[in-house]
């Protein structure tokens, strides 16, 4: 990842998500968990309002489409949003972003960062304002001075040594005073070669804040969201999911990868490079005690500690007699979809066949297309879904698969995956059996809650 320096005094690195800054209560709600960390530096990284990426990104592609009419609506619905913050000429730039796009006649990938960063650029600079407000010196600095990345738009990566060199100067802000705080908008990033905008990828901002953590060498990464931390189960599935105090970085990647939805899959990279613990916490209840995300695992006598899932998966089969005994199949295959920008969640092997599961379900006439070869017969399996239980050592766990299916024993079990990785075990049902399927290994696993869960380790 390259090389970074620590920052000598006490500092953190603090996000919130877009419901913990959708409204004037709660931006003042979170304003005020800031100010009661002024003492540790606070470093905060916020997302757009809630669904104003959405919008925004509509308002462009129906630019991009001809329907300049219709763009302008939610141009106008984005104003309304913002007016009671901003003055209303802050987004005559995206007006005029909105018509140009409208004249080029395409919503590019380039056009479409463009667009989509204007969300953590206003509310950024909105939450710098109401911390001014509170008597705080709030400093906001544009994402783009910082966070250096490829020309990968909708989904860049940082490069990381000209980012952790930008950082460098951060110190500076805060030596002239403890009632200092600095804000930047999360999600995006500039093109090293020409400064042009571009993004990490929805829900990056997560990311970002754990890039500033590692540039940083924070004393901890934050997560401010809308629940109480890393749950058991998603609580709008089984009503009486239960918050974990303590997992493994590892253990927290997998639920990220696998469908939990309060981190970003990547936002865990830099914190365990450089071995910052990351805490989730809910910003509408700060005195819980969240998530704790470190290194090592914390025993505890529940073998699973979570249940993610994913709905709406879909399955790509590839048979082949060519592939009997053949040398550099799956190579060929995994190259074909790495030219087209594709990654896989499972895979299945048999002697003639090989099923892997997309990423991104929306993709799959794609990878069709791109796998039509000469004795290949192509299939698409659409409307499934995928469960994956996590837990400290579930390889070495004798009983755990007897456990799983035997709770779901009259389901269609689509596709396993076990033994892969020390922390999980996955599987496909169709989609509308996925929720039950939770509910019944929620059952089996957590009826009897071990309290060492909430534990704090040590």
């Amino acid at each position: 990842m390259g090389c970074f320096f620590a920052f000598g005094g006490k500092m953190i690195v603090m996000k919130f998500g877009g419901t913990s800054v959708e409204d004037t209560a709660a931006i003042d709600r979170s304003c005020r968990i800031v100010i009661e960390r002024l003492h540790r530096q606070p470093f905060v990284v916020v997302s757009a309002m809630a669904g104003v990426t959405n919008d925004l990104l509509e308002a462009g592609r129906l630019a991009g489409s001809g329907k300049i009419s219709e763009s302008l609506e939610f141009f106008e619905r984005l104003e309304r949003r913002h007016e009671e913050f901003l003055p209303k000429g802050d987004l005559t730039n995206l007006l005029g972003l909105l018509h140009w796009i409208n004249e080029a006649g395409e919503f590019s990938p380039r056009a479409q960062d463009s667009v989509a960063a204007w969300g953590e650029d206003l509310c950024s600079e909105i939450f710098a304002r109401a911390l001014r407000r509170l008597g705080i010196e709030a400093i906001h600095i544009d994402a783009r001075d910082f966070i250096v990345t490829d020309r990968n738009f909708g989904n860049a990566r940082p490069l990381w040594d000209k980012t952790f060199k930008k950082f460098q100067i951060i110190p500076e802000f805060f030596k002239e005073t403890n009632r200092t705080a600095l804000v930047m908008g999360g999600f995006i990033g500039s093109a090293v070669e020409d400064g042009e905008t571009t993004t990490l990828g929805r829900g990056g901002s997560d990311y970002s804040a754990a890039i500033v953590g590692a540039a940083m060498g924070a004393e901890e990464i934050q997560i401010w969201t809308d629940v109480d931390g890393m749950m058991t189960a998603d609580p709008k599935i089984v009503s009486t999911a239960r918050t974990i105090r303590c997992l493994s970085f590892a253990e927290a990647s997998e639920l990220a990868s696998f469908g939990a939805k309060v981190l970003h899959p990547r936002t865990l990279e830099p914190a365990m490079d450089k071995n910052i613990p990351v805490y989730v916490f809910n910003s509408r209840n700060p005195g819980g005690a969240g998530t704790r995300i470190t290194r090592d695992a914390v025993p505890c006598q529940n073998i699973v500690k979570s249940i993610a899932c994913k709905r709406d998966v879909s399955v790509i089969t590839v048979e082949t007699s060519r592939m009997l005994k053949a040398v550099g199949f799956l190579g060929k295959l995994f190259t074909i979809l790495e030219s087209i920008g594709v990654s896989v969640d499972m895979v299945a092997t048999s002697e003639v066949s090989v099923s892997f599961t997309l990423d991104d379900s929306s993709k799959g006439p794609q990878v069709l297309d791109a796998l039509r070869r000469p004795h290949w017969a192509v299939s698409l399996e659409n409307n499934l879904g995928l469960a994956c239980l996590v837990g400290n050592d579930l390889k070495w766990t004798p009983g755990i698969a007897a456990r799983v299916f035997g709770s779901i024993r009259e389901f269609h079990v689509r596709m396993i995956s076990h033994g892969a990785s020390m922390t999980n075990l996955a599987f496909l049902v169709r989609r509308q059996q996925l929720e039950e399927a939770v509910h019944r290994l929620h059952s089996e696993f957590f009826s009897e809650f071990d309290p060492k869960v909430f534990a704090e380790p040590g």
